[in-house]
């Protein structure tokens, strides 16, 4: 009875993390398991309008990550398709690059804690580009 209850509940815990795309992790453990180590270029995209803007000034960069890097991302239970994104943001290290939205990296679909939302948003719209 001991054993089967035991499978039982091994079998059953397989099963859910095997519903799980992904384990809770910071921003910054993403683009480093990414192999992103030196951030050169970010290209952030409105995707309501299409319209985008490119940062290269490395104190921007800097100023940027700083505010999104430590945020959590935790694996959604519905990890349904879905259409359309509020952003999408490219992190470059030279020719090398790391995609996501605000709530999908790779395949799966994220929460974010804090709420990465309301902080790409303010960013953006007061983000004037700085040429180097």
């Amino acid at each position: 009875m001991k054993k089967s209850l035991f499978l039982m509940l091994l079998v059953s815990l397989f099963i859910l993390s095997a519903c799980t795309n992904g384990k809770t992790q910071s921003l910054e453990s993403f683009y480093k398991d990414a192999k992103i180590e030196n951030v050169d270029k970010v290209i952030i995209q409105d995707g309501s309008t299409g319209a985008s803007k490119t940062i290269t000034n490395q104190e921007q960069i800097g100023e940027f990550l700083t505010l999104i890097k430590e945020i959590e991302f935790t694996p959604q239970e519905n990890q349904e398709k879905r259409k359309g994104w509020r952003y999408g943001i490219t992190l470059f290290d030279g020719e090398k690059e790391f995609k996501f939205t605000l709530n999908q990296i790779d395949n799966t679909y994220y929460d974010s804690n804090p709420d990465i939302h309301p902080i790409v948003d303010n960013y953006y719209k007061q983000l004037e580009i700085v040429e180097e």
